[in-house]
This record gives structure tokens, sequence and C-alpha cells, in this order.
């Protein structure tokens, strides 16, 4: 059937809207995944429910058009990346709801993996698979990829913990397998399928030694091909179809949700961190570990492997053990875990294990402890390696890590023959090995320049060397992985002939028109795994070693409205890329070129918080607000304005005064809701025009007066700008503004509150940085004002909102002779321990803003909240930033919006009458969506204390 895109977007657009996609940048933006892959799909659609997917299904079907599924496009074997139609579950299908006491979940596709384990959290509980990408990969890509990890293996891994599913097959058909009508109606619907999964199982049984292969390939991890296993596991046809679904990376359907058992979280935990004098030894206690396990399986949970290349790179890392200081070429080590519920039980565990490793001798001394501070610590090694590896590469090389799995028999042979190999190729000085042992599944990464015709030719010659020693020795190319375009050519290879007979017939079975996901798992190019790969542009320096994991994107704010960390970076390097051409005479890219500068202006640029929080997730501690920031600040925009503005400040805040008392005068006479809905019209026609809320600010008029006490104890409150011109709406829960408030704390603690003469034509420069210029003209003032009036830095200084606070501690640390404070940590820190608390009875909303967290302040804030409440304390953990972003709040409200529909969502389900946090403009947001008041955590100090 003839291909017909253009037909296919039509028709999407009619029930999908906005939501569907065909321009150039976001097309490159959202067909980004962790893979070595680069492949541009020709339109994008964003699903947010089952009925969408199955009218894609039948369009699809209609117009000849592939469709490939995305989650969170964490993968790494190219399962998710086309060059069709992208689907993307990404940003809905976030339901979940424990059942039957935590015995199972059911969890929508959208849902991640650590979310999935916060929610089971308090029964001690959580799900089976545990890969690395936990806090990113979602519950469909774990599913449809058999995702496993270092504790669960093959006996807690999706395939074995599944007890239904919902899919929706190539031809719209929704089968949900927990529901009997469901089943029902589709046994008569498709008996087709029922009939030909059961005739292959039949073919299988018949061949005994095809059906003994089959079952001693699932004795390892293996993620190779489709689950074969679940053929001969399951009689039901209904059974066999689903565990199929395991591990089938959405190339027969795609997987709406899934209930999956739980499995216990141990309350204690005791590690031992061993080295051994080379990687064949580590290899050798690893097969004892194995053997002990198959004994008494309850005994270890995890046995991490590293070679000296990994201890070598997380040698500078802060919060490693001295040990490792002592590590010489070619140790390696163990990292072993053991839990229970039972201390005692515990401590005899390790002691078995210590006692059947005493053969093989270690060369440093073991390091064993049951303190979660410190072995928390020996395992950021663990989890330090992939990311510091990769920041260690050369500029413009991919990051590319294989998995491998050997029986335990194989281990130590197949562990010195990946060395082998790595050598043989080049990759001996420019690769590490690490594993999860107990599975005998050894990881490896290497960075080659795909672009450089050597070093690929290399890494293609890598991938076939391993891939044919793999399987010559029984053992899984992909064990956890999933197959993908990198392995898809071998899946014969290490199935053999009649096992990939049977592959071909699966997918025929459920996708006989080749729609889902083509060349994935099962290809006619033998060459898929060298197509496409991913060519790096050299960026800025802090920006290039981006490895486009997508660990950033679950804590941006725009990732629902707009891009995501990593593809800012993508967008920033494709524009890059194309200037460059353009320079060199490529006249033909002008076009494309002119397009991205136009469109990033708004999705780039306009919608990043620049909140930073990406930095936090980020692996190697990229800062992709950068980006933004550095956009703007080589693009000034109305600079001799701004100049005007910062040095005529009490002016300005004048007229901000003025304008909260004008809108106030509007909504008295129009009524709230009715002015929101008048400014959202305007904001339709005059972009720059402000949004209102319905708990808009009034403007304050309190006298900012000192306060001087008998005491001694002095402080300088450097009331900020936004601050001076706010007063909480008369829908707040404490109509004082917050000046009144730090007083009335002060006074009861004893402290004289100083106000610097000429207050309010101060500023903190926060709103000027996009200003050099002004910024470090506004420092100088700054700096010689406040550090004459508090006596060169004898008295503290205060500012009452956390991102001018943080902004202004930045500016005034080069100095080194002032003391900053933001308002909540000066009332934790100084104020008290002289006050009295008496706690109230109720629960409360805490919120924790990005400037703060990034300051590491969360506890802080939460220990204050402590004092004041016996109540709970109510957090949605999932927002790092609510997008308000200064004065993006009022011009670009959408990015407000869009960060807080998770928070909304949360907070629905509490009955709470009041929230705190430190920032008045994000509290406007925050009391928007949630419909009852936030207010700074001061409010809530001062009515609970005497």
């Amino acid at each position: 059937m003839q291909e017909n895109y253009d037909a296919f977007f039509t028709e999407a657009r009619g029930f999908l809207n906005e939501r569907v996609f065909k321009d150039y940048l976001r097309r490159l933006a959202y067909g980004i995944d962790a893979s070595c892959y680069r492949y541009i799909p020709k339109i994008v659609v964003w699903v947010k429910d089952e009925e969408e997917v199955q009218k894609l299904c039948v369009l699809a079907k209609k117009h000849g058009v592939s469709l490939t599924f995305r989650a969170a496009g964490s993968s790494l074997s190219g399962q998710a990346s086309c060059d069709g139609v992208l689907v993307m579950a990404t940003h809905f299908f976030k339901d979940a709801k424990i059942l039957d006491n935590a015995t199972s979940i059911q969890l929508s596709c959208g849902v991640i993996g650590s979310n999935a384990n916060a929610l089971l959290k308090p029964y001690h509980k959580k799900i089976g698979p545990d890969p690395s990408t936990i806090n990113t990969a979602m519950i469909g890509g774990i599913v449809a990829n058999n995702a496993s990890g270092m504790c669960c293996g093959v006996e807690q891994n999706s395939y074995k913990t599944l007890k239904s599913l919902r899919v929706i097959l190539a031809d719209g058909t929704l089968l949900d397998t927990a529901n009997q009508e469901s089943v029902e109606s589709f046994k008569n619907a498709r008996k087709d399928l029922i009939e030909g999964v059961l005739n292959l199982r039949k073919e299988i049984l018949e061949d005994k030694e095809l059906h003994a292969l089959i079952k001693k390939k699932y004795e390892i991890k293996n993620t190779t091909g489709y689950s074969l296993n679940a053929l001969i596991d399951f009689e039901d046809p209904i059974e066999i179809i689903s565990h199929l679904f395991i591990g089938s990376e959405g190339t027969l359907g795609f997987i709406s949700s899934v209930e999956l058992e739980c499995v216990k979280d141990y309350a204690y935990k005791t590690c031992a961190l061993l080295f051994y004098e080379n990687l064949e030894q580590c290899a050798k206690a690893a097969q004892i570990l194995a053997a002990l396990k198959a004994k008494q399986p309850e005994m270890i949970s995890s046995a991490e492997l590293m070679d000296y290349a990994c201890l070598k790179s997380v040698k500078g890392l802060e919060g490693m053990p001295r040990v490792i200081l002592e590590i010489k070429e070619p140790n390696a080590c163990l990292l072993i875990q053991s839990e229970s519920d039972d201390p005692l039980i515990l401590e005899n565990n390790m002691q078995t294990i210590l006692n059947a490793l005493s053969t093989i001798p270690v060369v440093l001394d073991s390091q064993i402890s049951s303190d979660p501070t410190i072995y928390q610590s020996w395992w950021k090694i663990r989890k330090g390696i992939f990311p510091i590896a990769a920041s260690q590469r050369k500029s413009q090389s991919s990051v590319i890590i294989e998995d491998v799995c050997f029986s335990q028999e194989n281990f130590v042979e197949g562990t010195k023959a990946i060395e082998g190999l790595l050598k043989k190729h080049g990759f001996k000085d420019n690769s590490i090995i690490f594993g999860h042992a107990l599975s005998g599944n050894l990881h490896f990464v290497v960075t080659p320049i795909l672009e450089n015709e050597t070093e690929r030719k290399a890494f293609e010659n890598l991938v076939s060397d391993m891939f044919l020693m793999v399987s010559k020795s029984s053992g899984s190319i992909k064990a956890e992985h999933g197959t993908g375009r990198m392995v898809a050519p071998f899946v014969e290879m290490e199935w053999g002939e009649k096992a990939y007979k049977i592959h071909k017939q699966i997918k025929e079975l459920f996708d006989p028109n080749g729609i889902l996901n083509p060349d994935v798992i099962i290809t006619n190019d033998k060459e898929i795994h060298t197509k496409n790969l991913k060519s790096i542009h050299p960026i800025e320096e802090h920006l290039d070693m981006c490895m486009e994991c997508g660990f950033c994107e679950r804590v941006c704010p725009s990732k629902d409205l707009s891009l995501t960390p990593r593809q800012r970076i993508v967008i920033h390097r494709e524009i890059e890329r194309l200037k460059e051409r353009v320079s060199h005479g490529h006249n033909e890219d002008q076009v494309l070129l002119d397009e991205l500068l136009k469109e990033s202006e708004y999705l780039a640029h306009a919608t990043c918080a620049v909140c930073h929080m990406c930095s936090v997730l980020c692996p190697l501690g990229i800062d992709t607000g950068k980006i933004a920031l550095n956009y703007y600040q080589k693009n000034p925009k109305g600079e001799k304005i701004a100049s005007k503005i910062l040095n005529n400040m009490q002016t300005t805040t004048s007229m901000a005064r003025f304008s909260l008392k004008s809108a106030r005068l509007v909504q008295n006479l129009i009524g709230s809701h009715n002015l929101v809905s008048l400014t959202k019209g305007i904001k339709k026609f005059i972009k720059p025009f402000p949004k209102a809320f319905n708990y808009m600010p009034k403007n304050n008029a309190y006298p900012l007066e000192n306060k001087t006490l008998k005491s001694e104890e002095k402080v300088i409150y450097f009331s900020t700008c936004i601050n001076r011109s706010f007063a909480p709406s008369t829908k707040m829960a404490d109509k004082r503004c917050i000046q009144e408030v730090f007083e009335s704390l002060c006074q009861k603690a004893k402290v004289s509150v100083m106000y610097p003469n000429g207050l309010n034509a101060l500023c903190c420069g926060k709103a000027f940085i996009n200003y050099t210029d002004l910024t470090k003209q506004n420092n100088e003032k700054n700096h010689a004002i406040f550090l004459e009036l508090s006596d060169r830095g004898k008295i503290p200084i205060v500012l009452d909102h956390s991102a001018c606070s943080t902004h202004f501690f930045k500016q005034m640390k080069a100095y080194k002779d002032l003391k900053v404070y933001d308002l909540s940590v000066y009332i934790e820190e100084v104020l008290s321990p002289k006050l009295k608390f008496n706690p109230i009875n109720e629960d409360i909303g805490l919120y924790t803003m990005c400037a703060l967290k990034l300051e590491n302040k969360e506890e802080l804030l939460f220990n204050l909240a402590k004092k004041c409440t016996l109540g709970e304390i109510v957090i949605h953990k999932e927002t790092g930033c609510c997008g308000f972003a200064g004065n993006k709040g009022f011009f670009t409200p959408e990015l407000n919006e869009s960060a807080l529909n998770g928070f909304q969502a949360f907070y629905q389900s509490y009955d709470l009458k009041r929230g705190f946090s430190t920032s008045s403009t994000c509290e406007i947001g925050l009391s928007e969506k949630t419909h009852f008041s936030w207010q700074h955590i001061a409010y809530l100090v001062d009515a609970c204390t005497l």
C-alpha cells in the first residue's frame, strides 16, 4: 500500500487537534531517544487515551503508514526511534492504583517506575523490575522491553510479575486480560490470532529440540527477540498473548496499562565492597555467589561487578570511600547487597557470603556496612561510573552501552572474551565493563566518534564479533536493553533458523500489514544496525557532553508544553550545525535554519523557566537553562528600557502598585473570574499583555520603617521589589503583607529590623540577568551599600523571595564579606531557637521553590514546617519547578499552567486549607491551581509561635 502521510496528518488532526506535529523542529526534537540512532519521524502525535490510539491504528492501516510507540525514550537499542509516525504516550496515561493491600498495582504506561515504587513504599513493597533508568523509564517501556536491573534477575522481571494488561492491537482491537467480558469478545473477534498462537505452541511442543532450546534460553536474562517462553509456559491463549507482549517493543501492539505483582522491599540492608586482583578473579567470585543464591535465594539480592576503568573513573568523585584511592591496574571489585527484615538474619547472611568467598583472595581491605550513609556512598560508585565515563569522552563521540548475558558456567570465559574483543578492536583504553554478576549480565560502554570512518568500522566489527561470540556460548546478545535495531539483524544468529521462523510468524499474526515499529526485532535489512547512527556536532563545552539519556526530563516545567532539556540541546546543536553549513556556502540550508531560529524563540527560549533543575537530575550536571539565558544575553531586547527601570526602581515599584490597585478596582467591578477571562482573551491578540489571576495580589501600602528593640541583635531586611509591591490577595488566608509578618517574628525573637535607606531604589538584580553590564553595575552598587550598612558584614541581610535571595547570595559571594540569608533559612537557623512553638493540628501543603531546591534546603523547609504542625505535611515531589519563573507567569502563563497540572491533580485528593512556600510569585500560581491559599512559610511560623 502506498504511504500517504499527508492524508494521515489531516485526518489525525481532526481528533488530536494541536497534538499532532509535522514541523521540522518538533519532529527532530521529539524523535530523540537515548540510543545511538538518529531517526526523524515524519509526524509526531501526543495521545491521551486508548480511543485515540485505536483511531490511529485504523488510520495507519488505511494510509499505509507505520506507527512507533514511545514512552520515556530512555531505551538504548533503537526501538523507540522511527522515520514514520511517532506516537508518544509520555504526557498522559498517568493512572496508578494499588490493589489488594499492595499485593499488586495497576499502572498506566506513562507512569514513571520510581513513582510506582514511591506509592508502594508505605506498604514496604515495590515493583519487580528495577532498571537503572527507573527514575526516568515509564511502565510502558519497562514492560515492552522486559527491563530488569540490579536485583530482579529473571525471577521478578515484568514477564514473571505480570498479572494482566490492556493492549491495543494493530487493527485497533482492545483486549483487557483482567476483564472476562473483554476476553470473550476478543476470542470471538480474533479467532485467527487465538488459533495462530495455539498452533505455534503445538509446533514447539512437538519439537523436543526447539522446546529444550527455548527453555534453556530463559534460564538467564534474555531480551533478544520475542518472549518465546510464553508459548511453553502457558496453555491459555490469552496468557500466551499477554506474555508475548512483554519484551515486544511496540511491534505487536500498544500496551496501555498493566497490573504487576508487587515484591517485598526489605527494611534492612548490608553491603560489602570487595576488591580482587583482576576482572577474572572477580568473575570467579561472582560464580560462587550465584551458586549460593541458587541454593538460598533470599541470601543475596545483588552483586555488581566493576572493572579497573570503572573504579579509576570515580576516584575523584565526592563521597567515595578512601580505599578507592588504593586500587591499581587491573584491580576490579564486587559490590554485594543482602536484604532482610531481621538484622540478625542479615548479619548471618553476610557472614555466610564472606565465608563462601574466602577461597578467592582480596587485594584490599574488605568494606562491610549496614549503615545506609556508608553503603549508599559505595552505590555511588556503581551509579556514577556510567555518567562519569561519559563525561570523560572526546567531543563529538557517542556513548554506546551494550549488554550481554552468559550462563554462570560460561561467565568467567565470557568476561575474558569481552575484555579480549575490546582490546582487539581498539577500545581497551576507551571502555568500561560492569554488570549484574549474579545474573551473568555484563555491560560495557564504548565512546566512538561515529563520523570517523575508522572508529565507526571498529565499532561495527566489535558488535559483530561480540554477537557471534555470545551466540556460540549459548548466551544472550541482549540481556535487558531490548532487541531494537541494534540486534534485529542478529536474532536469527542467536536463536537459529527454526526458532527465528517462530519469531517471524508471531509478527505476521499480530501485525500482518507490518505497520508497527518496522525493522525492530524482525528486519530484512541485515545492515540496519549500522544505519542512521547519530552524528554529534560540537557545541559549547558545558552542553557538548549531553548523552540524550532523558534523565533531566521528568523535572522540567515545560515538558508537557514545548521542549525538554535534552530536546533543547538537540535543537541548539542542529541550529549550530546549520549555521556552520550556511557559512561554508550551503545556502540551501538557510530556509531551514531560519525556520528553526524563528520557532525556537518560543519553544526553546520563551518557555524555558531557566530554573536550572535539569542540572540536578542530569548525570553530568548539565544546566540546559544556560541555552535560553545565553540567548537573551546575546540578543538583549529593550536594554535602554531595562536600564531606566533599574535606575528608577522607586518609580517602577510605584507603577507596579498602581497597576495592582487598578486591577483590583476592575476585579471589584466585574469579578475576578471575569477579569481572568478578559485578560486571557486579550492575550490571544496582544501576546505581551499580562494575565490576571483569581489570587491576584493587592498593592502593598504597608510603611517600611525600622523596628528597633532594646536587644543588640539586628537584621537588615532587604525586602524585594516584588514584595514591596505585592500584598496578599483577599482570597489568601492571612491578609497581612510579608513585611508585617517578619517584623512580628523578629519582635518575638527580640531582633531589631533595619530597612536600608533608599530601599525603594534597590533591586537584587534577578530581573536583569539578561543584561551583563547592568548586572555588573547593580552588583557594585548593592555591595557598597550593604557593606556599609552591615558594618562590614557583621549584621546579616535577609531577602523575602527565594529566587531573589539565592540570586543576591551568588552575586555577593564573590566579595566574601556579606552574610546573606533567605527569609526561610534565617527563620529556621537564627530565629526559631529564640521562639516558642505552639504547633497547630492541621494538614498543610508544602512546596520548596526551585531556587531553594538547588541550594539543598528542602529538608530545612520541611523541618521548619514540622515545628509548626502536628498534622501531615503534604508534598508533591514530582513538581521540581512551578514554571511561574518571575514574570513568565504573567506573560507566558501557559508555562505555569502546564507545569502545575500534576500538582493540581495531586492536591485534589487532599482536603487542605493552606499551603506554604517561600516565593510570592510562585504562590500565585500554586493558589490558582489548587484553589486554596499558598503563602510564605513565615506566615505559618508567626501563627504558631509566641
